[in-house]
């Protein structure tokens, strides 16, 4: 299993970003998918789920209303678009599936 994140930046506060995750090594299609970051000095923090099949989605209580989630399985990558992007969104993040974590990618959220 390969994950590689990719989109991350430096973003204002109340800026958007879109972060991308390009699966290999498994089927893409046939397994749920989620987003997990670390900010700094904290432990790991659940963001988002999407589900195979329906596509069924799950999202922190903090980010919802602001992150989406969506999969393109046609192209084996995962998205997460972040909108009225805050401070406390600053942090690593990293794309998942069956405990797998691939290489993840910085957001900063500052003015």
């Amino acid at each position: 299993v390969q994950l590689q994140a990719s989109g991350g930046g430096l973003v204002q506060p109340g800026g958007s970003l879109r972060l991308s995750c390009a699966a290999s090594g498994f089927t893409f299609g046939s397994y749920g998918l989620s987003w997990i970051r670390q900010a700094p000095g904290k432990g790991p923090e659940w963001v988002s789920t999407i589900k195979s099949g329906a596509g069924s989605t799950y999202y922190l209580d903090s980010v919802k209303g602001r992150f989406t989630i969506s999969r393109d399985n046609a192209k084996n990558t995962l998205y997460l678009q972040m909108n009225s992007l805050k401070p406390e969104d600053t942090a690593v993040y990293y794309c998942t599936t069956g405990g797998s974590w691939g290489q993840g990618t910085q957001l900063t959220v500052s003015s």
